[in-house]
């Protein structure tokens, strides 16, 4: 049952990226051209997944456990440091650069672009580097 909903949840995800259009790498470079062609329609997605994940966040709190598991899975990093900065700018960096972020880029993968082929592999072995000169996190 918990494969089956780990599966339902990212199908749910990905289509909600596609229709959305938040795989586009235009639209999401035109939420970030303030000062030109600005496409607001991030603002709405993120919007509503914030309102989506607070109410069902709150409907956990007042869970003894959670339906498909043993155990509630929370943060255990609870402070910023340089890391989390660093890596919060690289993301961004990236983002603004490309106008992909790893969920879209993942559905894109089935496009089969060449664009995308490179960024999801480029992804893959910069988080292997990172974990080998930086570390796991503690």
């Amino acid at each position: 049952m918990k494969m089956l909903i780990s599966f339902l949840s990212g199908l749910v995800f990905g289509l909600g990226l596609l229709i959305s259009g938040m795989n586009d790498p235009q639209k999401v470079r035109g939420f970030l051209d303030i000062f030109g062609a600005w496409q607001p329609e991030l603002i709405a997605v993120m919007g509503a997944a914030v309102v989506v994940f607070f109410v069902a966040y709150r409907f956990g709190l007042t869970r003894k456990q959670p339906v498909f598991s043993d155990v509630f899975h929370t943060p255990v990093l609870t402070q910023i440091n340089i890391r989390l900065v660093m890596g919060a700018v690289l993301f961004g960096v990236g983002w603004g650069l490309v106008g992909l972020c790893p969920g879209p880029a993942l559905v894109d993968v089935f496009s089969f672009d060449a664009s995308v082929m490179w960024f999801v592999a480029a992804m893959l072995v910069g988080n292997r580097l990172a974990h080998y000169f930086v570390g796991p996190t503690k």
